[in-house]
């Protein structure tokens, strides 16, 4: 007798016959990969391990304060507009995106701030205010990140590398760039004060990239930057998935939540659906895993022999970074505090070496202390503030025993923070969480914790990625942080506009198969 799980997909078949694809997790990779397959004729269902959408981009919500998990910035809204559009709606419709000016504030460890802005002139100010023999170099640098936005970011992110043809290519203009360099020696060229080499080497860090291995395609951060602004959305990101979310189910997708997969299955070298948790299976015609890569093909094809991606290659690869989080909410309001501010440390270059090389939790870290109700109090009860305060750590490859360092950790933070811009913090919070390594690990299914994937170095860019088109299954299809172009929300969903290049249109398979 047929099961009741089998009559209802073949019932979904009947009613639409598209072909049918399925998503792995509902990060802005699998969201935006959603509805580009949606809009190209396919039948979407998207299967998520946790209880809403998000990934990454989950939304906590506790005692009145909303926190969102974990990024809090938009820096290429174009890309986000171009999901509306191929739904027929405008973005303003159902988003309320704020430019912030300045972008963020950075506080250096003796108290000096610099505020960073799309604006020359004010940034200009600034240099001169912390280093005037600077200028010179800022001029040259701002025309060089912009020469690689144009090439490693405008030309390049949205185009697939599976072939070594398209790295071959390629090759010219990334040499013309100083691809070998790193952002840290690359920055270096163009400013002496060690401040100045600080505030725009710390980019890669916002990917999980080390600024001291980094490669210096990734100066194009500052560019991005200045041409297309820093934006809040209103309601906090948790707005943004929700909407993307809407344009799925406005296309005739569908989401499945606490549904974990298992397994992708496969029969004659192709993906022919999934396995959940519990046994259920459900057919597609391909599959986009959005999961983490490593997790991708160390479990959920663990069935399926590979030659490339096998296990002591995942093993061996270099992942990036982790993360401390520590979400809060206050009964009170720090309104000296901007939304989005640095704290930095005494140390930089020794720090990262900590966190990258040597994989030791140090006792003192540089932070970035988000305050959202800076621009929108709806996220918090009146007249009070929401917080979530980051902390790079190294991922779980340090052997740190989270369960118990956590708290001794963010009291740490609080201290810290206490010291510097929220003086009087400890009497006022009324809410408290924290995310880990561990979380990462076991909430998110990131091997070793790591909190962006794959760290992003020469070799583990563009080719030498893992390919969104897979290289061990037919019919299976890569998207996030651990593909190309890489982490960040612009790279993510730029990950999912390879899809189309990529994935057959849902009416060419329909009429082929007819």
């Amino acid at each position: 007798m047929m099961d009741g799980i089998a009559f209802q997909g073949l019932a979904e078949a009947a009613q639409d016959p598209r072909p049918h694809a399925i998503v792995i997790g509902s990060g802005f990779g699998g969201l935006a990969a959603a509805i580009r397959l949606g809009a190209r004729g396919w039948r979407v269902t998207v299967l998520e391990k946790l209880d809403a959408p998000g990934g990454r981009a989950y939304v906590y919500r506790q005692d009145g304060f909303t926190f969102d998990a974990g990024p809090t910035i938009i820096t290429a809204p174009y890309l986000l507009e171009e999901l509306w559009t191929l739904c027929g709606r405008r973005m303003a419709d159902d988003l309320d995106l704020r430019a912030m000016n300045p972008f963020y504030q950075i506080r250096f460890d003796d108290g000096t701030v610099m505020n960073c802005s799309a604006d020359l002139d004010a940034t200009r100010a600034e240099i001169a205010r912390i280093a005037p023999e600077d200028l010179p170099g800022f001029e040259r640098f701002i025309a060089v990140s912009e020469r690689i936005f144009d090439i490693a970011f405008a030309k390049l992110a949205d185009q697939p590398f599976h072939q070594l043809s398209t790295l071959l290519a390629a090759v010219p203009d990334m040499m013309k760039l100083g691809g070998w360099r790193t952002v840290y020696g690359k920055v270096s060229d163009y400013f002496t004060n060690d401040k100045l080499r600080i505030a725009f080497s710390f980019h890669p860090l916002l990917i999980g990239g080390n600024p001291l291995t980094t490669t210096a395609y990734y100066c194009l951060i500052a560019h991005l930057e200045r041409l297309h602004g820093v934006h809040y959305a209103m309601g906090g990101m948790g707005a943004v998935v929700n909407g993307l979310a809407g344009l799925i189910e406005g296309q005739g997708g569908r989401f499945r939540f606490n549904a974990e997969v298992e397994q992708i299955t496969v029969a004659d070298g192709r993906a022919k659906g999934v396995r959940l948790k519990g046994g259920e299976t459900i057919a597609a015609d391909v599959v986009v895993s959005n999961a983490d890569v490593g997790w991708t093909y160390s479990k959920l094809l663990s069935e399926h022999p590979r030659r490339r991606w096998t296990d002591a290659k995942v093993a061996r690869t270099r992942y990036s970074m982790s993360l401390f989080v520590w979400y809060f909410g206050t009964n009170r309001r720090f309104d000296n505090v901007y939304h989005h501010t640095m704290v930095l440390g005494p140390r930089y270059r020794e720090l990262l070496t900590d966190i990258f090389k040597r994989k030791k939790l140090a006792k003192d870290f540089s932070l970035y202390l988000h305050r959202p109700t800076a621009t929108d109090p709806s996220l918090a009860p009146p007249g009070c503030d929401s917080f979530y305060v980051l902390s790079p750590v190294p991922h779980l490859g340090s052997g740190t025993d989270w369960a118990q360092q956590a708290e001794p950790y963010r009291a740490a933070i609080q201290q810290r923070l206490e010291s510097t811009v929220l003086p009087g913090l400890g009497d006022s919070i009324v809410t408290s969480r924290m995310l880990t390594p561990q979380d990462f690990r076991d909430r998110l299914l990131s091997v070793n914790g790591a909190a962006f994937s794959l760290e992003p170095q020469l070799f583990q860019s563009a080719w030498f990625r893992p390919h969104n088109v897979s290289e061990e299954v037919r019919g299976l299809y890569l998207v996030g942080a651990g593909t190309h172009p890489g982490a960040g929300v612009p790279g993510v969903v730029s990950s999912a506009k390879i899809l189309d290049q990529v994935v057959p249109h849902g009416a060419t398979l329909a009429r082929a198969t007819a």
